[in-house]
Formats: structure tokens, C-alpha cells, sequence
């Protein structure tokens, strides 16, 4: 072979060619396709009535297609599905502030608000404390349950798992619980309240029962289901209520950031060495777009169109957290995790309950 037909040789110490990054557009679409999925059965009358909300609908669908079809696209779809887990999801949090305003929350009064912050503080609290000391599960489904058991569902379980570090399963096994025990007080509360009303338990009205509901029921679909069972009065107190749990979201993260990095800095052998703090700071820019909801007169169109942008883009966060959860792992977690979640359920009833009537006797 002559020199001139030699292949040439790279020099050395020259860099090797940069190979085409992944493409996000085959896990988008997929992703994309699970949401549109949900959003079309969301609208089947018997979904909505019992209140599984499309993100619900989406994680369902995901696993479905993850523990199928979807092993067999990783390789081309897994930059895009990895994107809507991260990316379109804080993107969603921060939007999901379009939900609210600050004069919403101030509607339910002081009563309503200190219902809310002791519910959820002690929930999470006691999430922590009875996953890690009592059950000996791990740090993280501790944390994750715990999130959509105290402040807001699924969308609260997807917002910490980057804080704290969960893994795509776990989140998943927090998701599930919110399901299972969120779907059990949306047709128990009712029920009890009836039942208390009619034996003269219960002398609350229908917006108290909807604070009630508020600072105890799981997801904002199921509020409104298990209010709307009442009557709308105690709908719309329900959901203000709900909404300042929701509006709780940004503070709770950006504490658990702190005291977990506080937590990893002890556990290095008590040095004083610095520790990288996860700033969650897509929790800031939801405080951000709702106090700019609050501020601003924003068109009702306009208004809708966001909210319709961020239910797809969580939507296709779920989709993506249902299509790399196997079943094997959720098999692996055992019953511990559904122990903490029906322990939690638990003080939410019974705990729920004394807090709104001891503090509603208080603001009368």
C-alpha cells in the first residue's frame, strides 16, 4: 500500500471528534404521548368522579408502557425522558403558581392558616421520624411520602425528589401511596362528616368541614371531590385551603435542603468542611409567578392557557417517572412504605379532626 493511500493517522494528543449528543426528541414525544393519554382519559366521566386526577392517570400509564414496551426504546428515548423528570418538571412547579393568589389564601382567615401549617409540619415531621426510626426505611421514601401525605400529592413527591435525592422507584412508591390513601378520604371524609352531623358529633359547618378536607386531603382533584360531596361552599373552602398547602411547597423544600445538608455535613466525621446545599430554585420562581398572579391583573385566557401548559408539562414528568419505574423494584420496597403511608393517613383522620375542632373553637 503506497502512502498516499494509507489512511491518515490522527495526530497525537489530538482530541477525538465530538459524537452527536442524544437527541430529546424521541423521549419527548413518547412522554408527550403518555400525557396526551391521561389528559383524554381525565375526561372519562368515571375517572373524574373518583377523583384520579391526570397525573395520576399519566404515572399509571407510564409504568404500563415502562414494563412493556418501553425497555425496548430506552436506548433512542432516555436523553428525552430524563428531561421531562428534571427539566419540564421544575418547569411545571414553577408555573403551577398560576393557581394562586395571595388574597385566596387570605380568605380563609388566620384559623385556616394555622390549621394548615400544624398539619403539615407534624405530618412531615412525623413521616420522618416513624419511616426512619420506627419502620427503618430509608431517608428518602421517608422524606417523599411524606411530601405528598403533608403538603400537595404527586406534584409535591416530584418537586422534593431532587432535594432529597430520591431515586425514580421511590418516588414512584410515594406517588402510589398518595393514591391508595388519597382515594380512601376522598369517599371516608364525607361519610364522616355526615355521620358526625347527623349523631351530633360534629357541629361544624360546611366551610369548616372544608378546611377540614384542605389541610388533610392528599391531592387538589381529591379535594375537590371529597368537598364537592358536601356542598360547594365547603368545595371552595376546601380548596383555598388546599391551596395554601400547595403555596407551602417552596418554604418546606427550601428547609429540607438546609437541614439535610446540615445533616450530611455531621455525618462526615464531624468535619467542618463545606457542604453543597440543593437550592431548590424552581420552589423561589413558584413563589414568584404566584405573587405575581396575586399582583397583576392577568387575562382569564391567558390564565388558562398557563395552567393548561403546566398540567402538560407535569404530566409528562409523571409520564417519564412511570416509564423508568419497574415493578421488580416496587416489589423489592415491601409493605413498609404503605405502613408509613396508612400510619400517616392515620393522624391525618384522627389528628385532622382535633386540630380543626380545637383550633375552630378557638377562633370562635
Amino acid at each position: 500500500m503506497s502512502a498516499s493511500s494509507r489512511p491518515a493517522s490522527p495526530l497525537v494528543g489530538q482530541p477525538a471528534a465530538p459524537t452527536a449528543s442524544p437527541s430529546l426528541a424521541p423521549g419527548l414525544i413518547l412522554a408527550a404521548a403518555v400525557a396526551a393519554a391521561a389528559f383524554w382519559l381525565g375526561t372519562v366521566p368515571w375517572f373524574r368522579n373518583h377523583g384520579l386526577s391526570t397525573l395520576t392517570l399519566a404515572i399509571a400509564i407510564g409504568m404500563l408502557v415502562g414494563n412493556t414496551v418501553y425497555p425496548k426504546l430506552a436506548a433512542r428515548a432516555g436523553h428525552g425522558i430524563g428531561f421531562s423528570k428534571t427539566k419540564l418538571l421544575r418547569a411545571g412547579i414553577v408555573l403551577y403558581g398560576m393557581r394562586l393568589t395571595f388574597g385566596e389564601v387570605a380568605s380563609i382567615g388566620v384559623s385556616g392558616v394555622l390549621v394548615d401549617v400544624i398539619m403539615l409540619s407534624s405530618t412531615y415531621l412525623a413521616a420522618y421520624w416513624i419511616g426512619t426510626r420506627v419502620l427503618g426505611l430509608d431517608r428518602e421514601t421517608s422524606l417523599l411520602i411524606g411530601a405528598g401525605s403533608s403538603i400537595c400529592g404527586a406534584a409535591a413527591v416530584m418537586a422534593a425528589e431532587p432535594v432529597v435525592k430520591g431515586r425514580a422507584e421511590q418516588a414512584t412508591i410515594a406517588v402510589a401511596t398518595v393514591v391508595a390513601f388519597g382515594t380512601l378520604a376522598m369517599f371516608l371524609w364525607p361519610a364522616i362528616y355526615h355521620l358526625g352531623v347527623d349523631h351530633g358529633l360534629l357541629q361544624w359547618s360546611a366551610r369548616e368541614y372544608g378546611v377540614f378536607v384542605g389541610s388533610t386531603v392528599h391531592e387538589v382533584a381529591q379535594v375537590v371531590v371529597a368537598g364537592g360531596a358536601v356542598s360547594q361552599e365547603a368545595a371552595d373552602a376546601a380548596v383555598v385551603t388546599k391551596m395554601l398547602r400547595v403555596m407551602m411547597l417552596a418554604p418546606v423544600l427550601v428547609v429540607v435542603a438546609l437541614l439535610l445538608s446540615r445533616g450530611s455535613k455531621t455525618a462526615a466525621n464531624g468535619q467542618a468542611g463545606r457542604t453543597r446545599i440543593t437550592v431548590p430554585w424552581f420552589a423561589f420562581g413558584f413563589i414568584a409567578v404566584a405573587a405575581f398572579n396575586s399582583l397583576v391583573d392577568v387575562p382569564a385566557s391567558l390564565k388558562h392557557a398557563a395552567i393548561t401548559v403546566d398540567d402538560l408539562l407535569l404530566a409528562m414528568a409523571m409520564a417519564a417517572l412511570g416509564l423508568t419505574t419497574h415493578v421488580s423494584t416496587l416489589r423489592r420496597a415491601g409493605t413498609r412504605p404503605m405502613w408509613l403511608a396508612s400510619m400517616l393517613f392515620g393522624w391525618l383522620l384522627v389528628g385532622g379532626l382535633v386540630v380543626n375542632h380545637l383550633i375552630g373553637q378557638w377562633a370562635r
